[in-house]
């Protein structure tokens, strides 16, 4: 997600799945102020959904940072019938981590839900 569509969610109405743990965090004193700023802008955001929904936007940030590095692997064609490279960079790897942990995660949700 995109920060400008961060803002226009923030403008509406959002929820999705929760992990039923929290991470803190210590804040330098300049990002509690700019904090404090967007929840004062955003009565309707706590600061916990702030922080939830910044962080988020961040880590789809970091996701398509990662540079492209064309493998061996031949993983498409395009329009013009040209290979496609398969990834060989750190996004795959971040995938694959990110699903294993999801699993894992939804595993403990529903393991916590349940008892």
């Amino acid at each position: 997600m995109k920060l400008r569509e961060l803002i226009k969610r923030w403008e509406e109405s959002a929820s999705e799945q929760r992990t039923p743990f929290t991470y803190s965090v210590r804040l330098p004193l300049q990002d509690a102020a700019k904090l404090a700023a967007l929840a004062e802008m955003y009565p309707g955001r706590s600061e916990t959904e702030l922080i939830t929904d910044l962080l988020s936007a961040a880590l789809d940030e970091v996701e398509a940072s990662f540079p492209y590095v064309q493998g061996s692997h031949i993983a498409a064609e395009d329009e013009e019938g040209d290979p496609i490279y398969a990834d060989a960079g750190l996004t795959p790897r971040f995938k694959e981590l990110t699903q294993r942990h999801l699993a894992r995660l939804r595993q403990e949700a529903n393991d916590s839900a349940d008892g």
